[in-house]
């Protein structure tokens, strides 16, 4: 047996045999967190504040997940990504789930869950697809300005999608 591994013994056996023989440089006890539900008022100033988001679709037995950002608006959350798998699965099924965390430690969390319907725009479709294209790009801008132009750092993100939120729940731990 090592040293260290002797020293914790010893301070594991002294600390469950005499309080009055505990190490003055024992580590303290994890603080008990309070584990609660999130309004739905909270939930969306997260969203708001949040610009980074695990989207999660299915199609038959298979999950999957990835990082994407994105911007919430009024019951909404556009976004822009690229062509591919993704694309290909969600046109299967549009119902998918975003997952948004906010993490100081590992019992101090918020964390919003959102269910909706997954929609790609097309500016050609006139209408209210051509209008909610314009406002995903336009919110898009205010997080990244050169989105759609020639110096956008992720030019290869043509597709905008929005989601509409059906469902959103939040929980919080917190040991404060």
């Amino acid at each position: 047996m090592s040293a260290s591994a002797r020293t914790f013994n010893r301070e594991v056996i002294m600390t469950r045999t005499s309080h009055r023989e505990t190490p003055a440089h024992r580590v303290p006890s994890t603080p008990h967190p309070v584990f609660r539900e999130l309004d739905r008022r909270t939930c969306e100033r997260i969203l708001r504040r949040n610009h980074v988001a695990r989207l999660a679709f299915s199609f038959h037995d298979r999950v999957d997940i990835e990082p994407i950002h994105y911007v919430y608006d009024e019951g909404w959350v556009f976004g822009r990504t690229s062509p591919g798998s993704k694309l290909l699965t969600i046109s299967h099924s549009h119902w998918v789930a975003l997952e948004v965390d906010e993490i100081s430690a590992m019992f101090d969390w918020r964390s919003v869950v959102v269910h909706g319907t997954f929609l790609t725009l097309d500016p050609a479709v006139p209408g209210v697809e051509a209008q909610a294209w314009g406002r995903a790009v336009s919110l898009l801008r205010e997080l990244v300005p050169e989105t759609g132009t020639a110096s956008d750092p992720v030019a290869f993100r043509t597709v905008m999608f929005r989601i509409h939120i059906d469902e959103v729940a939040g929980r919080e731990a917190s040991t404060k």
